[in-house]
């Protein structure tokens, strides 16, 4: 599973080596840029519609694709919270993960906090 960005503040993104398909992984294809790119641009499209439809907040939006499912949670302050998965994850356990991460750690993690993990991530590699 790969963690990455809220929409607001810098990206806090890890790629955990893996294998998808039998082959190597190291995560999608991309920078860690376009991947706050997308889970903001995918929080925004299902905030839209939620306005569209008279549905409230949004909590939680997945895509499922051939090669894995991308998730993305709304955290209190704004922020989302994205997790790139296998093909072959439990999408259940992933979303329950998601949750129990968003209500314990989500206040905290400020864009002030995200920035200075990211550094830290940064001079451990």
């Amino acid at each position: 599973m790969e963690p990455f960005g809220p929409s607001e503040g810098p990206a806090l993104l890890h790629r955990p080596g893996g294998r998808v398909g039998g082959r190597p992984s190291d995560g999608p294809k991309g920078s860690s840029a376009d991947l706050a790119t997308i889970v903001s641009g995918i929080g925004s499209l299902t905030v839209g519609a939620a306005k569209l439809m008279d549905g409230g907040g949004v909590k939680q939006t997945m895509v499922a694709m051939d090669e894995g499912s991308v998730f993305v949670m709304s955290i209190s302050d704004g922020s989302l919270l994205g997790v790139h998965a296998t093909p072959d994850c439990d999408m259940s356990v992933v979303a329950y993960h998601m949750a129990l991460f968003v209500g314990r750690a989500g206040h905290v993690l400020t864009p002030e906090l995200r920035s200075e993990l990211r550094k830290s991530m940064e001079s451990t590699q």
